[in-house]
């Protein structure tokens, strides 16, 4: 795999840490900007509304740029709102930072993606975008704790800062890395990135990255709650298995990856699927012991983002059969489809917390999870049933 895709992966990966750290530090900001923690949890939803609405008009507007100028740009972008951030006089200044991180976000995964791609061969394309997710992965168990520590220590503005020093080495990588001439398609027509929307085979993928991802944030927005209240752990012991966790994730984002390459991604997201919601039945009934909640929960972790890279290279692969001028808006999409799964799975887990309780969010999940399965399911069917056509 080429050095580019490293630069790639530091970045996703800072930039995934200041996504989600927020959560850690939402009591400190509060109580240092006088705002109620509502308030400061809406930063959380600004943040991700950010991603929805950048990811796929940012990435359409950009479209003649070339990708390299955009990625740098967009690093620019992210460095300047983490340090709006640091710097923010008051809760005003910093909604605004992290609208503007948001944004960055959603744009860099979406070209991300295709720059991953067009580093190398074809039969690479999902190990190569599996590298670069595997920076954002690994942000939500080690960056996010590390941050929220950080934040705890020295306060919630040196977080920021910290994250903006990792922008700046990834916009320095990117910029000595990552060749100029990065194969770039012709910049989609507005009616063009429209039949994005209205492409009902797409429109398939974004529903069952919503779903796919929505049902494992049901419970692990939630895991560490459920790991000291229903499994018995002391609060000390929650952030190494939640480390450790984060290494399984890692692995099983690259084994997604080269699954996806191998078997193609409707195969390897129907597996991967099953797996994961598997796992999340079963961790109802072992959540109660210790050492059945460890083993479940790395196991868990090994397919609980494999499915990322095998989405997003059957977006890309469907948009060039269906919209091949707006390939990017269509990958963009799914990172916003991405995000919606985060936002409603975390409500749908709150919801659960509030009315049955922590010991059911995996059940609820797993369940969630398996309708991402027959979402998939109807996919491949209507992938063989178009071959079957072709050949005729």
């Amino acid at each position: 795999m080429p050095l580019a895709l490293f630069a790639l992966t530091l970045s996703a990966f800072a930039i995934g840490t200041t996504e989600f750290v927020i959560v850690g530090l939402v009591p400190t900001i509060a109580q240092d900007l006088g705002v109620s923690l509502p308030s400061a949890g809406l930063l959380v939803s600004l943040y991700a509304l950010g991603v929805a609405v950048g990811a796929p008009v940012l990435t359409a507007l950009t479209g003649r740029w070339r990708r390299k100028q955009v990625l740098l740009t967009l690093m620019a972008l992210f460095i300047g709102g983490n340090l709006l951030a640091w710097q923010a006089p008051g809760y005003d200044s910093l909604i605004v930072a992290r609208i503007l991180t948001g944004l960055a976000h959603g744009v860099f995964f979406s070209i991300g993606s295709t720059i991953a791609t067009s580093l190398v061969s074809k039969e690479k394309e999902a190990s190569a975008i599996a590298i670069m997710f595997t920076g954002l992965t690994v942000a939500l168990v080690t960056g996010v704790p590390l941050g929220t520590w950080i934040g705890q220590e020295f306060g919630w503005r040196a977080t920021f800062l910290i994250v903006s020093l990792l922008g700046l080495v990834a916009f320095f990588g990117s910029a000595f890395l990552l060749p100029g001439n990065l194969k770039q398609a012709e910049p989609a027509k507005l009616s063009e990135q429209l039949k994005v929307l209205t492409q009902p085979r797409l429109l398939l993928v974004y529903a069952m990255t919503a779903v796919g991802y929505g049902g494992t944030f049901v419970t692990f927005t939630y895991l560490a709650p459920i790991l000291e209240q229903v499994s018995g752990f002391a609060a000390s012991s929650v952030g190494l298995i939640m480390l450790v966790y984060g290494v399984s994730v890692a692995v099983g984002n690259i084994w997604g990856g080269r699954l996806a390459d191998r078997l193609g991604p409707v195969k390897a997201l129907y597996i991967i699927f099953s797996a994961l919601a598997l796992v999340l039945f079963v961790f109802t009934w072992t959540a109660g012991s210790q050492i059945g909640a460890v083993f479940t929960v790395l196991l868990w972790g090994a397919f609980a983002f494999g499915n990322v890279p095998g989405l997003q290279v059957y977006v890309v692969q469907l948009a060039e059969k269906h919209t091949p001028n707006a390939v990017d808006v269509a990958s963009g999409l799914n990172i916003a489809a991405f995000n919606i799964g985060i936002a409603i799975g975390s409500v749908v887990g709150g919801v659960v917390v509030e009315e049955m309780s922590l010991q059911d969010t995996p059940w609820v999940g797993g369940t969630i999870v398996i309708l991402a399965l027959l979402l998939t399911r109807a996919s491949g069917l209507m992938d063989k049933r178009v071959h079957r056509l072709a050949s005729c």
